[in-house]
């Protein structure tokens, strides 16, 4: 499969404010791609870039094989979902009304606004005027219109913020069954195991800036000191480093069945991230 996206020197200015400095990566398709980065790092201007609401300074950008004159086309729109911090509905009207809406835009069957209120878990409320929902019930359907026409791309910004535990779990296997039917999902997020669950790439953005791009088991691969963290029975911790020296000592522990537990030291994306940037992603 090839590139959904291309991005190659890419910046945008705001006044002196370099948000995007000189960015490079590929988008390939049927993958999900991870922007990493804590809160005004890039992120929502980035995607705001690939989706033409923002026009860049510099550089190329290809979506969908298109150049960015082409983003603002009914065409282009019909093949891209987004969630935003721009996006919104209709408060005055109800769950459904709203969905029923954006089914005629995009010539989508009216059944398709229940198997989307399914899978966002919301279909018990599609009877209720939109604004009376809580925040993170309000997020939840704005992700059902952006998903609701199954665009070949998708771009959610932050999609489980608000949301709690079993609503974030209930969405993000949502969003797998999505992909696995064919949708590719750009990610911003700042939730570092959100992107290790969903993603099979990440970059870390940080001052406008790649950092680092990746897939997240390489990542923590690259970033690990490989030594062994064993725990007794007797409750010690010991960090034993990875290396034929310290083969006999490993194995003489487990002879003696005092390992309790035994694992390499692997690092979190948040752990990588504030090690890459100094910064933590919050």
């Amino acid at each position: 499969m090839g590139n959904i996206i291309e991005v190659k020197g890419l910046r945008k200015n705001f006044g002196r404010k370099n948000a995007i400095n000189g960015v490079d990566f590929s988008v390939k398709e049927g993958e999900i791609f991870g922007l990493l980065g804590p809160s005004g790092a890039g992120k929502t201007t980035m995607i705001k870039l690939l989706t033409g609401e923002l026009v860049k300074t510099d550089g190329d950008i290809q979506v969908l094989g298109k150049q960015p004159v082409h983003f603002r086309t009914a065409a282009f729109k019909a093949q891209i979902g987004i969630l935003s911090d721009n996006s919104s509905l209709y408060e005055r009207l109800t769950v459904y009304d709203n969905l029923k809406l954006f089914c005629k835009l995009y010539h989508v069957p009216l059944s398709r606004i229940d198997e989307m209120l399914t899978q966002v878990n919301m279909k018990e409320e599609k009877k209720k005027i939109f604004s009376k929902l809580s925040k993170g019930m309000k997020q939840r359907v704005l992700l059902a219109k952006a998903l609701i026409h199954r665009p070949k791309l998708v771009f959610l910004d932050e999609p489980t913020s608000a949301l709690d535990p079993g609503n974030i779990a209930h969405i993000h296997r949502g969003l797998q069954l999505l992909n696995e039917a064919g949708t590719t999902i750009f990610l911003n997020t700042h939730d570092m195991e959100e992107a290790n669950v969903l993603c099979d790439r990440v970059a870390f953005l940080h001052h406008g800036q790649l950092q680092e791009l990746d897939t997240p088991e390489n990542l923590r691969y690259r970033y690990s000191t490989h030594a062994f963290h064993v725990e007794t029975f007797k409750g010690e911790r010991l960090i034993i480093e990875n290396g034929e020296s310290n083969a006999d000592k490993i194995a003489s522990l487990i002879r003696n069945g005092v390992v309790k537990s035994m694992h390499t030291d692997n690092p979190t994306l948040g752990q990588i991230f504030l090690q890459v940037t100094g910064k933590e992603l919050v």
